[in-house]
């Protein structure tokens, strides 16, 4: 499942979760190509363990939002990416199992998952969309949308070497949804780090 974000920004399916920040004109403190610098730690272990750090992360912007309220306010992808058929955000059992439904929806839905968490706290600083940012999510759909083209094109035709092109091919692009994986998440952690420092009270030391 790759990241999520519309092509035409405004238009197609999932527009109107990106729509109402196209005329923000502040973004992420951070952009996605600079976290592995200034996240090392985040980014790697975002990396290593995607599914926990979608978990830990939503939960954390949560509570950044609003502090104090656990799991209260979440929803399966908070809503931003709407449903499925029967499956809806908000009528899956989220309100009396929010841990289990996370769970499901990082391991599912990883990419909408990251991407919701990110959309949390930019709708909640009112943040736009960095032009760079939107190249690299393009860039990592675009190479799964190419491998999974590959993989079908290798199954149904008996060329020689396509097994081993789609499967290069599938490789490289489920490095790159790691790599855009962690630094969308290390982005969010700098941010909300940035402005926790931002609204704590200042500290003043005794002058003897």
């Amino acid at each position: 499942m790759r990241l999520l974000i519309n092509w035409n920004k405004l238009q197609g399916k999932y527009g109107g979760a990106y729509g109402n920040f196209i005329d923000n004109n502040e973004t992420f403190a951070v952009s996605l190509c600079k976290t592995p610098m200034k996240s090392p730690l985040v980014w790697c272990g975002a990396m290593a363990c995607l599914c926990p750090a979608a978990i830990y992360m939503r939960k954390k912007a949560l509570n950044h939002v609003e502090p104090g309220s656990g799991w209260s306010n979440y929803t399966c992808c908070q809503g931003y990416f709407g449903g499925c058929c029967c499956i809806q955000p908000g009528k899956i059992g989220e309100k009396s199992c929010p841990c289990m439904c996370m769970c499901l929806e990082a391991t599912c839905c990883l990419g909408p998952a990251v991407s919701a968490t990110s959309n949390v706290i930019r709708e909640q600083y009112s943040l736009g969309l960095d032009e760079d940012d939107v190249r690299l999510i393009r860039c990592s759909n675009c190479l799964f949308y190419f491998s999974f083209c590959l993989s079908c094109v290798s199954r149904l035709t008996d060329c020689e070497g396509d097994d081993a092109l789609a499967a290069i091919v599938n490789t490289v692009s489920d490095v790159v949804f790691c790599c855009v994986s962690g630094c969308m998440t290390a982005q969010v952690n700098h941010e909300m780090e940035l402005r926790d420092e931002g609204s704590s009270p200042p500290q003043y030391s005794m002058q003897r």
